[in-house]
Parts: structure tokens; sequence; C-alpha cells
């Protein structure tokens, strides 16, 4: 639906399976996987930084139109300066033209993952110039842009095999990034706690999103529910939140909850119609057992899901690009 905005990166060619053929839930482990490919070359220091002027950034657009706009007792949202540990992803498309998706800092040992929307990287064609902006607001980097590492990509190969309807419980993703400067993401910005299995209903819960339609981070405030689909196309069980004007492009924004220290991230906008099909109402997966194995093997830096060609398309690297592909999608 709507929260793919901005376009998105992925990777076609050889992918690897990370989890097991079973429930959106499964909890066997996953078979082996074959090598990857060779990685391309680090982009060069800062060049993220110079391609992605503010005039760039505001001008990228999400790929598909908006969803319905809905009237109803949704919870307000406002626009905001944001969270240092939210930002989006840029990239450049053949054309030149820029797309972008929202994404979070999650911890890790090794300080560089974030979390995004699975539908936000299952495109085919590769795209230069992919870089995080933490903390992105309205043209503005307050803590520069940070370029994805080579092989830095993982989604779990049901959601490219099934597809965004029946797979929808598998809409999430991780992204290596760079440092840079000589420090990572997370000692810039922090990051949040990655928190599975804690169930669907949590109140209250901050929903953060960049719709292509507002200059500046969205953030509501209301609780989620447990949304089981009836659709036969599109099984399985959602988090849903109430939350006005989440439009085009909020695909990847985090749904965050408070910790003693910090923010925990429960959801990311996308799953059930990546994300909803209208504005008032936004979806996640569920944080179970398939997240969990998944962070653990971008954390560790095993089994990324990778492409030859993506990693040496003529121009990938020109401006410092890393691995890109096309989102067809929206949220």
């Amino acid at each position: 639906m709507r929260h793919v905005g901005r376009s998105a990166l992925l990777v076609s060619g050889a992918l690897f399976l990370l989890l097991p053929l079973s429930s959106a839930h499964a909890t066997q482990q996953p078979p082996p996987s074959a090598a990857a490919p060779p990685s391309a070359a680090v982009p060069p220091p800062g060049a993220t930084d110079s391609y992605w002027t503010a005039d760039r950034m505001r001008a990228a657009k999400a790929v598909r139109a908006d969803p319905e706009r809905a009237s109803s007792a949704a919870a307000p949202s406002r626009p905001s300066s944001g969270l240092p540990l939210v930002g989006t992803f840029f990239w450049s498309d053949a054309k030149g033209a820029g797309h972008f998706c929202g994404g979070t800092v999650v911890n890790s040992p090794g300080g560089n993952l974030v979390m995004s929307a699975g539908h936000c990287f299952d495109g085919k064609t590769a795209r230069p110039n992919l870089a995080f902006v933490p903390g992105y607001d309205d043209g503005k980097k307050p803590y520069g842009s940070f370029a994805v590492k080579p092989d830095g990509i993982f989604i779990d190969q049901r959601y490219l095999t099934r597809g965004r309807d029946a797979a929808a419980g598998l809409d999430f993703n991780f992204l290596q990034l760079e440092p840079r400067d000589g420090k990572n993401v997370q000692d810039a910005v922090g990051g949040a706690d990655l928190l599975t299995d804690a169930g669907y209903e949590h109140d209250p819960v901050r929903l953060v999103g960049y719709p292509a339609n507002q200059s500046h981070p969205l953030e509501c405030t209301d609780r989620t529910e447990r949304f089981d689909s009836s659709s036969p196309g599109i099984p399985g069980s959602f988090l849903r939140i109430e939350c006005d004007a989440y439009s085009g492009g909020s695909s990847g924004g985090p749904f965050l909850v408070k910790r003693v220290s910090g923010w925990g991230i429960v959801g990311v906008i996308g799953g059930w119609k990546t994300g909803g099909d209208t504005d008032d109402v936004s979806y996640s997966p569920y944080f179970g057992a398939d997240v969990r194995a998944l962070y653990e093997r971008a954390a560790g830096g095993r089994e990324q899901v990778t492409s030859r060609d993506v990693l040496n398309t003529a121009g990938t690297w020109r401006h410092a690009g890393t691995l890109a592909a096309e989102i067809l999608g929206r949220r």
C-alpha cells in the first residue's frame, strides 16, 4: 500500500534462504545457505553526504499512490522534529530521481543495524546512492548520512518468493551500515531495543513516519491491538494502530514503546497490505521468532541477501551508493 514511499533497493540474483519454509511465526532453525558473491568496494568517505543535498532529499518521492483518505476517530498526528534514531533511506533511480523509505537504528553488538520494512527492499532493479539519514527533517542531515555495507541487506527469502500478500507477516528487514568518520550509527544517535514475542497490545505506542506529503516527521501516540486477517490471500495476525494521516512514504516507520532507558521497537509500518489501505490505520507484522532469527543473522554478519549484478552494476558506486533496488510498492 502506501508506505513504501520513495522506492527501494534490492537484490535480484543469488538470494539466501534465511528461514524455514513454514508459518510466519516458525521456530525451526533455517537450513544452511550458499556462499555470498564477492562484495563491491566501500564507497569513498563523505560521498553520500555530497550526493544527498537538501534539494535532492526534499524532491525524493513515494513510488505508489496514496492510500484512501479516511475520516475517522483515529488519534491525531502532528509534525515534529523526530528522533535521532529514526530516519530515512534515500536512493536514486536510473534517471536520477530520488526515492525514500523509513528506518530505525536497533541496538546490536556491532552498532550498525537499521530496521525497515521488507517491501522497501524487494525490487529487482539496482539503484545507486543508497544512504541512511538518521534524524532526517526537511532536507537536514543533523548526523550526516551512512552508506549501507556491501552485502548488507538481510531479508527473509520467503518474503521474496511468496510475495507481499502471502508473506505479509515477514515484511521486515535489517541493513548494515558503514561507519561515518570512524563512528557507527548507534554510537552517533543511539538505538532501540528489538522486542520480540512481546504480544500485540501495547499502550502507549509512538508511531513515527515520513509521509511524502509532509516536510517533517509525523508522530502519533496511541495503543496497538491484534488484527487477524480474514483474507485468505493475506494470512496472519498483525499489530494495528489508529493514527491519522500516515500516507504514502511512511513505510518502515517504527512502532516504539518507552523503556526504563530509551526505546523498544515492536513493529514497523508494513505487513497487511504493506501497512494498510487507508491513511488512518497502520499495521505491522508481528515480531516473533522469525524477526529474532533474522536479527541474529544480521548482527552476526551471516547469510546476507545479495546479488552480484546489483553489487557490480555500472554506476552503483559513482556517488557512493550501496546495494539498491527499486521498490515496487508503497509503504
